[in-house]
């Protein structure tokens, strides 16, 4: 087990939201996770971030979270930070895979709000008080309203970094504009990281003042990422719109085919099984590519990476 060390703060770059690679509904595809878990370290990344959306972590028994969290922290060995999942609508079950993430040595931990019933941003604030109070390790607040129905209001955000065991907050509402809200309001927060998930804006956002991006593109580009955010931070903006470019080419042309709202996820997951990385199966409720989509996305990928 590594030894927990201090988390950087600012996080800063690109940290892929991990899929979870699976055989079945209960088995981890573990030759898939190695290869996935290689793949993204060598093109770069500064971090991982597993059971978010990306990683189908709802659809997931919290055995199966528990044994991902041991393997990737074992895996990844401390070369890169890990950053774990803990949404879940009971405080109780995201408690108790924050002590498996402590003992596995990862080094934050991210949460969305409780899903169901609709609170409020002062029991939002209080929620997240209680949360970062029983942890043990950093926490992340994780702002995904088409998933949760639930906002973190920038002003919110700004009372929950005054807790010393909260240190930012990934958002993937998509908003251009509560994503400038929210660095306008922590601009004397420079050590609270502000993190963005749609990869298609995430070289604007660091360009206005953002730390870096949980992109799911990085699963299969991680060098693509990482190269587009390090043209943002030195302000290469000819290097940007180029690379900006093929970024917008995975977009349409891995996450735009078939005609499911979680196409996106599914083109991803079959992508990488096309690119031999991982298994593409995906948990129930949500199901993967039949042949025909998938025989899109292999010649679509064909013509991204020639």
């Amino acid at each position: 087990m590594k030894k927990n060390k201090p988390c950087p703060q600012p996080l800063k770059g690109i940290i892929p939201p991990m899929v979870t690679p699976l055989l079945d509904n209960s088995t981890l595809d573990r030759k898939g996770l190695d290869r996935l878990i290689e793949h993204v370290i060598d093109g770069g990344v500064h971090g991982l971030f597993i059971l978010g959306t990306t990683g189908e972590s709802t659809s997931l028994s919290y055995g199966l979270r528990r044994e991902l969290i041991e393997l990737t922290c074992a895996k990844t060995d401390g070369r890169v930070p890990v950053l774990v999942g803990i949404s879940d609508s009971s405080m109780e079950e995201s408690i108790a895979l924050a002590i498996t993430a402590k003992d596995a040595g990862a080094d934050a931990v991210v949460a969305a709000p409780p899903f169901y019933f609709s609170v409020g941003q002062e029991e939002l604030v209080d929620y997240y008080t209680e949360l970062a109070d029983r942890v043990q390790l950093p926490l992340i607040l994780y702002n995904m309203p088409a998933h949760t129905k639930i906002n973190i209001e920038p002003e919110t955000a700004l009372k929950l970094s005054g807790h010393p065991g909260i240190i930012g907050i990934k958002d993937s509402s998509g908003s251009g504009v509560y994503f400038n809200k929210l660095l306008n309001i922590m601009k004397n927060h420079k050590s609270f990281t502000i993190l963005v998930g749609p990869e298609e804006m995430m070289a604007a956002t660091v360009l206005m003042g953002g730390n870096g991006g949980v992109n799911g593109g990085a699963n299969m580009f991680p060098k693509l990422y990482v190269d587009l955010y390090n043209a943002a931070v030195a302000r290469d903006i000819d290097l940007v719109l180029k690379l900006q470019e093929k970024v917008m080419e995975v977009s349409e042309k891995i996450y735009n085919v078939g005609k499911s709202d979680y196409k996106y996820l599914q083109g991803l997951k079959a992508a990488l099984a096309h690119l031999e990385i991982c298994n593409g199966f995906m948990a129930l409720p949500l199901s993967g590519f039949g042949q025909n989509e998938n025989d899109i996305i292999k010649e679509n990928l064909k013509n991204i990476t020639d």
